[in-house]
């Protein structure tokens, strides 16, 4: 089954505001596998040692470490592993002897030895009372002084034109689209039976997940399961992270990112709807769920979504079997939503319903064949999803990625980000800045979909392989940008907002994506006309919900911010508004 990422096996780096940042220990750890391999890391890795020798055989002097480093590093792909090894020895290494592993000495026992060696005294001579200790440091220390350090080479850039590779490459369509709606509508389910149906995810993965799943009594939680693989998301029979993964068309290919539902887990949900394309509302037709929806997370999350930028809205009509493909009940879901999405601001033109059913797999990728479901003539989930547009890329723009995880690569790798490129391109050998700690890195290597590549362009959420960079200065939500074009750090600015509930003069937690401050409403500027943005009322005293308001906002730190950059702002655990900056 593939990875929920690409970096699923990677540790997660932890640290805190006043934490410095040690990863000593676990890199010994994950080097001589300890608690960092799972029993079926293992055995997958002793078996695809056995093929790569197999492969490899006696003209290649690899040794099991740098069979297993490989390993690791493309994620058990023993094809990959094999053509990485057979470049990395050339002809004339392979001819010669198995290389011997460079024994590695530290500077400060060269130093010892050298002291050690020179410092001896003549057989049978006496030393001079504190004449040993004395020249022993003095040799010591000259030989310290004249220890030199080889350095890594750096990574050298191609000096590709991104631009003028991207349009060669021939490359699909990129789309990238969040899953959203109230808790426990099906969401994880529905995506995960589209990439079954798609053989993304094979027959032998669903049937060692459904196992999994009775073990502990869920056995209906097999397909959401492809999506929530943590612990915690399986036992909770919730998503609490952003999931991610990926599948393609003849037409597009396209990044599925499945967020949470649970209120207590919005945050998340505005990290996964801010690297969205478009997104696809998942309601749950059966009796009474579609209406406590309504009063749950269907409604903000649509909101949410429009205020961050998002036009494009599939709503997928889930668990239709279960009202037995009642055309009323899907009139009546389609009608209310209708209402709602379109004073949301939402066009009429840009939202599709589509009624499914994701447990069983109807109207999904294939037709539903209930004869029920006879009335439904539209398009099925996967058809609706490749008709959608997907935004205009920025890709001639100054580099702008999202920080959306930090991690650990693997042992060639120690520092490693991901996240969607909003603007620009980057290519290996790049200089990068990292905002708001304003330090700087040079990209080693970059992945797109678990795959190496020389350049990566603004729309695709890539992995990008750091040097030159401390992970302490890495967050999740940070922006990475060209050294020569930074974003700003602001602890002030006045944006344009939509308001969910009422708004006045008051605390609120600001969210950029998954970067947060606190600060506070200072002012209310005017209200605003929707369609003309030209002023209604100047100072108002209160905004209501459903007004659109010019307001001036105040943090207590200085957060990575610009012109059109969407926000949103929440108080005592609700949403209370979400908008755009204005420059």
């Amino acid at each position: 089954m593939p990875p929920k990422s690409g970096h699923q096996r990677a540790k997660n780096i932890d640290y805190e505001d006043n934490d410095g940042y040690s990863d000593e220990e676990d890199y010994e750890e994950e080097e001589g596998g300890g608690d960092a391999m799972t029993d079926e890391d293992r055995e997958q890795m002793r078996l695809g040692t056995i093929q790569v020798k197999e492969a490899l055989g006696s003209s290649i002097p690899a040794t099991d470490a740098q069979i297993q480093e490989s390993l690791w590093h493309y994620y058990y792909d023993v094809e990959k592993t094999v053509t990485y090894l057979k470049n990395k020895f050339s002809p004339a290494q392979a001819k010669a002897s198995t290389p011997q592993k460079p024994k590695i000495v530290s500077k400060f026992d060269q130093a010892a030895n050298a002291a050690k060696s020179e410092t001896k005294p003549a057989p049978g001579a006496k030393p001079k009372p504190g004449q040993t200790k004395k020249a022993n440091g003095e040799k010591l220390a000259e030989s310290i002084d004249k220890l030199t350090v080889e350095e890594q080479p750096k990574v050298k850039s191609k000096n590709l034109n991104v631009v003028e590779e991207f349009e060669k490459s021939g490359m699909k369509r990129m789309a990238n689209f969040v899953v959203i709606g109230h808790v426990d509508h099906g969401k994880s389910t529905l995506m995960g039976r589209l990439l079954y149906d798609l053989k993304v995810i094979d027959q032998r993965s669903i049937d060692k997940l459904r196992r999994e799943a009775e073990t502990i009594g869920k056995s209906s939680f097999a397909l959401a399961w492809v999506m929530d693989q943590t612990s915690e998301e399986r036992s909770r029979g919730v998503t609490v992270d952003i999931a991610t993964n990926y599948f393609e068309t003849e037409q597009t290919r396209f990044t599925i990112l499945d967020a949470p539902g649970h209120k207590d887990f919005i945050p998340n949900m505005i990290a996964g709807a801010s690297q969205a394309d478009f997104a696809v509302l998942v309601i749950d037709a059966s009796t009474n769920s579609f209406e406590s929806g309504l009063k749950g997370q269907t409604k903000e999350h649509a909101l949410l979504v429009r205020s961050l930028g998002v036009q494009r809205l599939v709503v997928a009509v889930n668990k239709m079997d279960t009202v037995s493909w009642s055309q009323a009940r899907f009139d009546e879901i389609s009608q209310q939503m209708t209402a709602f999405l379109t004073a949301a601001s939402f066009t009429l033109k840009s939202i599709t319903f589509v009624p499914c059913a994701g447990l069983t797999g109807e109207n999904v990728t294939k037709k539903a064949k209930d004869p029920h479901a006879k009335w439904y003539t539209g398009p099925t989930l996967i058809e609706a999803l490749d008709s959608s547009e997907p935004a205009k890329r920025k890709i001639e723009g100054a580099l702008r990625l999202t920080i959306g995880d930090v991690f650990r690569g693997g042992i060639t790798n120690p520092t490693s980000i991901s996240g969607r490129i909003d603007a620009g391109s980057v290519q290996v050998g790049d200089a990068i800045l990292a905002m708001p700690s304003g330090e700087t890195a040079t990209v080693k290597a970059i992945e797109v979909e678990n795959e190496p590549v020389d350049w990566a362009v603004a729309g695709q959420i890539s992995t990008l392989h750091l040097s030159d960079i401390d992970p302490v200065h890495l967050r999740l939500g940070d922006i990475i940008c060209t050294p020569s074009s930074p974003v700003k750090l602001l602890r002030s600015f006045s944006a344009k907002i939509l308001a969910f509930e009422h708004v006045m003069p008051m605390s609120v937690d600001v969210f950029r994506g998954r970067l947060q401050a606190e600060g506070k409403i200072k002012q209310l500027v005017a209200t605003l006309n929707k369609a003309t943005g030209e002023a209604v009322k100047n100072k108002p005293r209160i905004v209501k919900p459903g007004e659109v308001a010019r307001v001036v906002v105040e943090l207590e730190k200085e957060l990575p911010l610009e012109a059109r950059t969407r926000v949103v702002l929440r108080e005592g655990g609700n949403t209370i508004a979400a908008g755009l900056l204005e420059g």
